[in-house]
């Protein structure tokens, strides 16, 4: 799908790391504008990393306006889906950067979804210990959430991005004209991280996708603009305070522990990534009623806003003690008492540890 050959003016959101700091620009063609790059360190070799569904839409244009900035731009090309997000898709980057002779002032590109966005990052912050790399996320679940922030890393069969590594790009640029080659139901699990922000940092936020819901699903762009602009704000200002998630940073991760235990009790890729947060979301939700942390008229909101977006609110029949095991190796387990990120307010989170009977008792409810 071609991109648009004209800019309009984008917005810019900044991430404050000191001397790791770097924009996040926001708008249209932007792909097609060496403006867009500005901030990129001029280096002989650049390396787009994609993959199979990407790469035949995207990345000519991007290796175009690259151009300017790197006398040599070469293309890798992953398979795709969350199923390759482990070693021997990650040794295919390091296999032609080695063929290639890239040095350390070697720039990488990662465009794509989150899967190419962590394996990029991930490549970058360990090849020769570091070398600069550029988020260009094509998805909307990138734009408004993997791409920022640092977190790179790769899958293992026992864990959701148990190997990894924080690592900052140089920059983040989100072309919205990317989002109209984006299949339907890839947009839906894009809204589970749009949702998201809500619940845990902006009530308000919450209010304005609950009224925008119908628009955002319809690609409308000003509406699709807005999204992406306050979710990467809201991430920006936590990151910017925690940015390796000692503390504040794990609010992000509302819905992911159940989440990301329904994507390794599957079989990765079964679901995306965004359904299953959206489910998480729905199933943490119900947790902090159960608590009587969180009203249970604003838990049915919520759930009933996830299932509009057209995501599944209800888990897997894994069995509640699969679904114990598989949490208990989740990152923010700690001496095996695994901690949820929950509601007591809409617009405010909390990490909590919840017994195991009630975790039982909601997973017999909600799951299967």
């Amino acid at each position: 799908m071609p991109v648009s050959s004209v800019s309009s003016a984008p917005e810019t959101v900044s991430i404050s790391l000191g001397e790791r700091s770097y924009p996040i620009r926001i708008g249209s063609g932007l792909l097609c504008s060496p403006d867009s790059f500005a901030d990129v360190p001029q280096a002989s070799l650049a390396v787009i990393v994609s993959n199979t569904t990407v790469a035949p839409l995207y990345a000519q244009a991007l290796r175009e306006t690259l151009l300017g900035q790197h006398r040599q731009v070469e293309l890798i090309t992953l398979p795709d889906g969350e199923s390759h997000k482990d070693w021997i898709t990650l040794n295919l980057i390091f296999d032609d950067l080695l063929a290639r002779g890239a040095d350390r002032k070697t720039v990488l590109y990662a465009l794509g979804g989150g899967v190419v966005g962590d394996m990029t990052g991930f490549a970058a912050a360990s090849y020769m210990r570091g070398v600069p790399f550029v988020q260009v996320p094509t998805t909307l679940l990138a734009q408004v959430d993997s791409s920022v922030g640092g977190k790179t890393g790769i899958n293992h069969p026992r864990g959701k991005n148990m190997i990894g590594a924080f690592y900052q790009p140089v920059c983040v640029v989100a072309d919205l004209d990317t989002l109209s080659s984006l299949p339907a139901r890839e947009l839906r699990a894009g809204l589970a991280e749009v949702i998201k922000y809500g619940p845990i940092a902006d009530a308000d936020f919450l209010d304005w996708i609950d009224t925008h819901l119908d628009e955002l699903l319809a690609r409308d762009a000003a509406a699709l603009r807005y999204a992406v602009r306050r979710c990467c704000e809201i991430k920006a200002s936590v990151v910017g305070q925690d940015e390796r998630e000692a503390g504040l940073r794990a609010i992000l991760n509302f819905g992911h522990t159940f989440g990301h235990a329904i994507e390794a009790g599957l079989g990765y890729g079964n679901w995306l990534h965004g359904e299953a947060v959206g489910c998480g979301m729905a199933i943490a939700a119900d947790v902090s009623a159960r608590l009587g942390l969180l009203a249970e008229n604003a838990a049915a909101r919520l759930t009933g806003l996830i299932e509009r977006a057209g995501l599944p609110v209800r888990g897997p029949a894994l069995g509640a003690e699969r679904y114990l095991q598989l949490m208990r190796l989740d990152k923010k387990a700690e001496a095996g008492e695994i901690k949820f990120v929950l509601l007591d307010a809409i617009g405010h989170a909390v990490l909590r540890g919840v017994p195991d009977d009630v975790l039982r008792r909601v997973l017999a409810s909600r799951c299967g």
